[in-house]
């Protein structure tokens, strides 16, 4: 592919092109498996500079441009994950999901929720999801990307959409309680 070719050579404008069809989705994907902008921000930096060495290496047939640029943007993600890991000596702590009973949770206290049960699920899981439901990849792409068979891959969506089910569940009876008491209100 002459892309990755002109890149591996400096070409500024194919830089520039790499940019701007792949930083949001690295972006995107970095910031889901980090949980964190910064930490998200140096690794597409990372990311970017993997590729721009080894795009020579990049060979047609094998995968697809953009799903080689996915898994090193994942192996990069991991590498940090990893880090983390090594550094403070256990696994970092879940975030705590639970309902607030008490009061109507906001819209943003729910995505707040959403996001963090997300963050919750164990790694692997949370990849599926953004590759397929945030990234809008296929099945197959993000098989690829994850190097895994596409039965795998199912597999790995089908528990984590149990767990953000099981997760999200006080949740999803607060705010249909929540929505119900907002119509009355308006009725009166």
């Amino acid at each position: 592919m002459a892309y990755a070719r002109a890149l591996s050579q400096g070409d500024p404008a194919a830089a520039r092109l790499f940019m701007r069809r792949n930083l949001p989705v690295i972006l995107g994907l970095a910031r889901r498996l980090l949980g964190s902008e910064a930490e998200a921000e140096d690794a597409a930096q990372d990311v970017y500079i993997k590729v721009w060495r080894g795009a020579g290496r990049w060979q047609p047939g094998t995968a697809r441009f953009d799903s080689w640029v996915g898994r090193i943007a994942i192996n990069a993600c991991y590498d940090r994950l990893r880090r983390r890991r090594e550094v403070s000596g256990e696994v970092p702590e879940r975030a705590d999901t639970a309902p607030l009973a008490d009061r109507k949770i906001s819209a943003s206290q729910t995505a707040q929720a959403v996001r963090e049960a997300v963050q919750a699920l164990p790694e692997r899981q949370r990849l599926a999801l953004e590759l397929c439901h945030f990234q809008e990849h296929s099945n197959i792409d993000a098989a690829a990307m994850m190097e895994v068979s596409v039965d795998a891959l199912e597999s790995l969506l089908a528990r984590a959409r149990r767990g953000l089910k099981q997760a999200l569940a006080d949740e999803q009876s607060n705010l249909l309680s929540g929505l119900a008491g907002g119509a009355h209100e308006g009725e009166s």
